[in-house]
């Protein structure tokens, strides 16, 4: 049984977080809360012209996940029963880090801030954590369209501000799952393995998931 009651599994593009949120939901019969990104109307713009899009791109996501995760709270008790959601509205701030410059992400860092403080961070946050090679391979994999022409410059940027936000935020309850010798989709010992890890009980700072008896 889960120690938590409010989960979220977080992870670079292609990382598998909506997969593995999917998952352990169904296994542990949790409400699940996916981000709507396909509804984000200037995600394709952005991965043509990161530059001229990623205001509204960022801006949008904040908002839809905001209003997503707020609805959450008023109809349901986040705290009597398992709730496993595919992000962390952190994300927000972390991938505005990666795309916006100057007064742009000074201005989205106010915003942030305001939203923030009306929503509750979760019981354990779970990092899917992949190499960029590993990354391309899955985002080639699934076939959409618009995300391409993503680099691994760009994968490799987002992950270090990740790892960074980790280091500056030990309150937080994190379990990083190394997943380039991981299959949790086709291989049901190492999504056993990472359900087990799941249910542990954790204390505040940064745990691995230890990998020496994957097969």
């Amino acid at each position: 049984m889960f120690k938590y009651n409010f989960i979220t599994i977080d992870g670079n593009t292609g990382a598998g977080k909506t997969t593995l949120s999917e998952m352990l939901s169904k296994d542990m019969n949790g409400h699940l809360i996916l981000e709507e990104f396909v509804d984000n109307p200037f995600l394709a713009d952005f991965y043509k012209e990161p530059d001229r899009y990623a205001f509204p791109t960022e801006i949008y996501f904040m908002c839809d996940r905001y209003q997503q995760l707020k609805e959450t709270i008023r109809q349901l008790d986040l705290y009597k029963e398992l709730h496993i959601a595919d992000y962390i509205f952190t994300k927000s701030l972390l991938y505005a880090k990666a795309n916006l410059k100057g007064k742009e992400f000074e201005l989205f860092d106010r915003v942030f801030g305001m939203f923030f403080n009306d929503l509750p961070e979760p019981e354990l946050f779970i990092y899917i954590h992949s190499t960029a090679d590993r990354l391309v391979k899955n985002i080639q994999k699934r076939g959409r369209d618009f995300e391409q022409v993503v680099r691994k410059s760009y994968l490799q940027t987002v992950e270090d501000i990740y790892f960074d936000y980790f280091k500056q935020n030990q309150h937080l309850r994190i379990l990083v799952i190394p997943s380039d010798d991981l299959d949790f989709v086709e291989n049901p010992e190492h999504y056993q393995m990472i359900k087990e890890a799941v249910c542990k009980e954790y204390e505040p700072g940064i745990h691995y998931l230890e990998l020496k008896e994957v097969g």
